[in-house]
């Protein structure tokens, strides 16, 4: 991530307004090219050096707090080690010995000659039973700028541009009190992988409905209580990639802003043309569930199968979406329809007791038997159960939907 001298920004009123790179500009990318070029087989090298190559390259260029971020952000993906043939602390402390002698002897001495650092470094050498190389080469290998480059994980400049971008409204987001998200037209795969992000993040969230096809999320969290802390702007910041996944949202962060604290608001939208550096597993879909929903619509004629986005809180649990809601085509009464079937079997049970603890309303619950969840974890919930093996049979499905809507 980038710090916050690195933070590039412009101001409109109250707003904070990053400056984004053109992921697709050639001089930007040529920039990026070089810098790659400093780190790519660059293994031995330590980061002091990498820093002056830098440095040599871009050191008058104005753009310079830009390249700094880049680079930290290529130094992020570096591995570095400290590399000492023996501990660079005990190297200091023999060498810190013979020098304070050495120090002694010439006083004593009442010597007009200057310090002889070599001979310090011999004596120690000798002290330690070590090669003079290897006292001098330690004597700091720990300090952070001779840790030498063990590995790098490669990145095209595309990509390096596009994760700039969103470092950047990262940066800004550290100085985020709360932020509201809208968010349309998502499956509940999504739903469910922000709100699985928002439990990891420690972060509380509060949703209301938006319209027929979204939902806002008005995130915050219990240091938020008693004061504004850059600790839960991280928090925030690092829940940002994941809604960058969505196809369609609104960000609105209300932000602390400087050493005096101004409020300001930082606006994300698509528009932004920001790409989100997470894994995008939301709204996979398990092959078998897919095929039940395709059969089911085949073969069942009286109710509607649809995907269900409401969104259910569970107290200070989180929050449940169920997989589908069944829609009677007559009378038009609804089924709420979760299938536990991918799922692992702690979380299944962790999710058998919020649901039952908090659902009231019946609904209807199919269970893999690949779980092995015995008939005694089921009790006490207001749903009709269905076992199944393979995959939930659209049949069965509707026969119990009906026992449940009394249809």
């Amino acid at each position: 991530m980038l710090t916050g001298k690195m933070v590039a920004v412009k101001y409109a009123r109250d707003r904070i307004v990053p400056r984004y790179l053109d992921p697709s500009d050639p001089a930007w990318l040529e920039v990026v090219e070089q810098l790659l070029s400093l780190f790519r087989g660059q293994e031995g090298r330590t980061r002091g050096e990498l820093e002056d190559e830098r440095l040599e390259l871009f050191g008058d260029d104005p753009s310079q707090i830009v390249h700094q971020g880049l680079a930290k952000l290529l130094e992020d993906r570096c591995e570095f080690e400290t590399i000492s043939g023996h501990p660079p602390e005990a190297i200091r402390a023999a060498v810190f010995g013979a020098a304070a002698r050495q120090r002694l002897k010439t006083e004593d001495a009442a010597s007009d000659a200057g310090f002889d650092r070599d001979g310090a470094l011999r004596e120690a050498a000798q002290e330690l039973g070590l090669a003079l190389e290897t006292v001098e080469h330690g004597l700091f290998a720990d300090l952070k700028s001779e840790q030498r480059l063990v590995s790098f994980e490669d990145i095209t400049a595309e990509h390096l541009l596009q994760r700039y971008n969103v470092a950047l409204a990262q940066a800004v987001l550290y100085r985020c009190t709360c932020m509201h998200v809208t968010i349309r037209n998502e499956p509940p795969q999504r739903y469910r992988q922000l709100l699985r992000r928002v439990k990891f993040h420690r972060l509380l969230c509060e949703m209301e409905r938006v319209g027929e096809n979204g939902w806002r999320l008005h995130l915050d969290g219990p240091l938020s209580l008693f004061s504004a802390t850059q600790k839960y702007g991280l928090q925030l910041a690092m829940f940002f990639p994941a809604v960058l996944l969505c196809s369609d949202y609104e960000v609105r962060a209300e932000l602390s802003w400087g050493p005096q604290r101004k409020p300001k608001v930082f606006l994300a939208s698509p528009s932004d043309g920001l790409e989100s550096h997470y894994a995008d597993s939301g709204t996979y879909v398990p092959p078998e569930l897919g095929l039940f929903a395709e059969l089911f619509r085949k073969r069942v004629t009286e109710w509607d199968l649809v995907e269900e986005t409401e969104v259910f809180p569970f107290g200070s649990a989180g929050f449940w979406v169920p997989d589908f809601c069944l829609i009677h085509k007559e009378t038009g009464k609804r089924v709420r329809f979760e299938v536990l079937g991918f799922w692992r079997r702690s979380s299944a049970e962790q999710h058998l007791t919020r649901l039952r603890q908090y659902v009231k309303e019946p609904f209807l619950l199919a269970v893999s038997d690949q779980l092995h969840i015995e008939e005694a974890e089921l009790e006490g919930l207001p749903a009709e159960i269905h076992r199944f093996r393979n995959m939930p049979l659209p049949d069965e499905v509707a026969r119990l939907a009906r026992e449940v809507m009394n249809v």
